[in-house]
């Protein structure tokens, strides 16, 4: 293939798709069908020059103008309030209740754990000792854990929480093709609140310790355990595709993960603002974990009031087909 005679032939029709594709404002019917026809020549163009003269630099160029050429003949999807709708009445609450078994599954093993790790801590009084001087016990149990929720103003306090927490949580759903990193993640997290609240609860401050992580916790901690449980399912999603091919399997997970997380990271505004404004508040403990179990309760129902009806219409928490993409043709 005389790969300077093919270009000479053809950039006369690609100058002309890419300036299809390249025009500001609307195309008129005509050149819309042009520009569709135009397409599917220069594609053909691209396939035969990978074929029988790949060079590296016109491959890449015709790649290019084609995949401007594409989303220009799709059109381009604004976000609008009933977008918004949408996915808090339908594709977000239905995820949730679907893979409902994998995080609550994760959550009362965490929970359990938690609680045979702070256990073994307070019978074990050896281990205090080995781990950290009774300068810092005092420091700890008498300061630094009341003060951690109040030494910041509220408002960049509640920015801070939760964008730490929407990261713990992103990092479950992103490591969860991997399987391990999820389970070391939730593994370091109930280290930390297990052996804290065993030190507290070994002097004798389990009361100072429950009233201040209760508030914001449950549903913080409901966040990290969902979010955990939909990374899982990713990794499973490779181990067991099921009927589908392996990659359709993970790629389906993978959307349903993202949808969840973008949920949750609103779900973690609201466990910040109360961990800001709540847990350091001079409210009564009684008032102050109220607030937290109601929030807590109102996701639950959420969860299974909500996202039941919606799969029960045949949501399930993927993204629509037109954001899905296409599959490429494959012969069995």
């Amino acid at each position: 293939m005389d790969l300077d005679a093919y270009v000479l032939t053809h950039q006369h029709e690609w100058a002309r798709l890419n300036e299809l594709a390249s025009r500001r404002g609307k195309l008129t019917g005509a050149e819309g069908d042009e520009l569709l026809d135009l397409y599917q020549r220069v594609a053909t163009h691209l396939s035969e020059i990978r074929t029988r003269s790949p060079e590296p630099t016109l491959v890449a160029h015709l790649s290019s103008m084609l995949a401007t050429a594409r989303l220009r003949s799709a059109g381009t999807r604004t976000l609008s309030f009933d977008d918004v709708t949408t996915f808090f009445t339908d594709t977000f609450p239905a995820a949730l209740y679907r893979l409902r078994a994998w995080w609550l599954w994760t959550m009362a093993a965490n929970v359990v754990v938690a609680w045979v790790i702070g256990a073994w801590f307070v019978s074990n009084p050896s281990i205090e000792s080995a781990l950290i001087s009774p300068t810092e016990v005092d420091q700890l149990i008498n300061n630094d854990f009341e003060s951690y929720y109040s030494e910041y103003a509220a408002g960049s306090f509640a920015l801070k929480v939760w964008t730490n927490n929407a990261w713990v949580s992103a990092l479950c759903i992103a490591l969860g093709v991997l399987g391990l990193p999820v389970i070391l993640l939730l593994l370091n997290n109930i280290l930390n609140v297990a052996l804290i609240g065993g030190l507290m609860w070994a002097h004798g401050r389990a009361d100072l310790f429950f009233g201040l992580i209760l508030p914001h916790g449950m549903l913080e901690l409901t966040v990290v355990f969902v979010a955990a449980g939909v990374g899982l399912r990713i990794f499973w999603s490779w181990i067991e595709p099921g009927p589908r091919r392996r990659l359709d399997a993970v790629a389906h997970a993978g959307r349903t993960a993202m949808s969840v997380a973008l949920g949750l990271a609103a779900v973690l505004l609201v466990s910040g603002i109360i961990e800001a404004f709540v847990t350091p508040s001079p409210l009564p403990t009684w008032a102050r974990v109220g607030i937290g179990f109601v929030a807590w309760s109102a996701f639950m129902a959420y969860v299974f009031t909500v996202g039941r009806w919606a799969a029960r219409r045949g949501a399930t928490g993927d993204v629509t087909a037109a954001d899905a993409g296409d599959y490429a043709p494959v012969v069995g």
